[in-house]
């Protein structure tokens, strides 16, 4: 992608700030973040930062027209499983109905091109590898946010006359290897997060949430990703649909499934000090086990990972800590 007009809403969040690292070098690109899990450490200088929401359809719709945008990229969302759950208002407003204001916005305008950042949690629990023909069959609040956004996505499509790639994020993981950025919000609850912040304590304590799954060890077995392949994906993916015309619906993993317990007792040999692990409730709308089939995404894009390495990802996520703490 060059010359292009590209707005990232929830650009300065955490897999927000990684796309924008990326795109930033040959693209001009406006970042659309209201700031509530998003951070100005993050915000790229050689981007345009605009603080508002995407609730607000008008003030979107300026945006689109005066910056002239041709491509947008949508990862404005609230992520929190267990806090979906405990308020759904709050995730059907901004997950929900920003996606459709967004989308809105984009009526009469110069855009072709729509990201849209989905979740693996729309499958449910699956055994085995999952391929993006599954009858989705979300199962929590959260998950049930980010269906009916890829639903909201393709009704509009052909209607306002662009492309779209659904991109459906497993467990997204690690920091930029430029050392710039990486995650800071702590309420995600995210493992990797957690692992890393641990780090710096002289007696790692862990949670663990649920030991009693139907796994081989009983904790909950996820796809982690690298952020910066992550970020690759929705690069790729720009060309791909821009070129083609054609829309796209691709898993973001590396089709490999990990336990909570193996990352943990990995990051205790990287760290190597002892870890007290707490074994606490399984969290409310969490699954057993989802792991991608990857064979769409590496035919459609010809992609290959560049870090698809546990050790890789727990390094960089410690290095991104110590550098915050500092």
């Amino acid at each position: 992608m060059k010359n292009n007009n590209i707005l990232i809403t929830g650009g300065a969040g955490y897999i927000g700030s990684h796309i924008v690292e990326e795109l930033i070098k040959k693209n001009k690109v406006f970042i659309l973040d209201n700031l509530v899990t998003g951070f100005r450490k993050l915000i790229n200088k050689k981007a345009t930062f605009i603080k508002d929401d995407i609730n607000s359809i008008s003030s979107v719709k300026k945006i689109i027209k005066e910056k002239n945008i041709n491509s947008i990229i949508h990862l404005a969302a609230y992520l929190n499983i267990s806090e979906a759950e405990k308020n759904k208002k709050k995730y059907n407003q901004n997950n929900i109905v920003g996606t459709l204001n967004l989308i809105k916005a984009c009526k009469n305008s110069n855009v072709r091109n729509i990201i849209f950042s989905s979740s693996c949690s729309i499958y449910g629990d699956v055994k085995g590898p999952v391929g993006e023909g599954k009858k989705p069959n979300p199962q929590g609040y959260y998950a049930f946010t980010k269906f009916k956004g890829e639903e909201i996505i393709k009704k509009y499509s052909k209607k306002y006359n662009y492309r779209y790639a659904i991109l459906r994020y497993f467990n997204v993981a690690g920091a930029s290897k430029t050392g710039k950025i990486g995650e800071i919000e702590k309420s995600h609850n995210h493992l990797f997060k957690n692992l890393a912040i641990s780090s710096l304590k002289q007696k790692p304590i862990i949670n663990i949430y649920g030991n009693n799954y139907n796994t081989k060890d009983g904790t909950c077995i996820r796809d982690y990703i690298h952020v910066v392949d992550l970020a690759d994906i929705h690069i790729e993916c720009l060309k791909r649909i821009n070129l083609l015309k054609k829309s796209l619906i691709l898993n973001c993993g590396y089709g490999k499934g990990n336990s909570v317990l193996q990352i943990v007792k990995k990051f205790q040999k990287i760290i190597k000090k002892k870890i007290t692990i707490n074994f606490k409730s399984a969290r409310p709308g969490d699954i057993a086990q989802v792991y991608a089939n990857t064979l769409r995404l590496k035919k459609v894009i010809k992609w290959k990972p560049k870090y698809n390495n546990l050790e890789i990802m727990l390094k960089s996520a410690i290095k991104w800590e110590k550098k915050l703490d500092s």
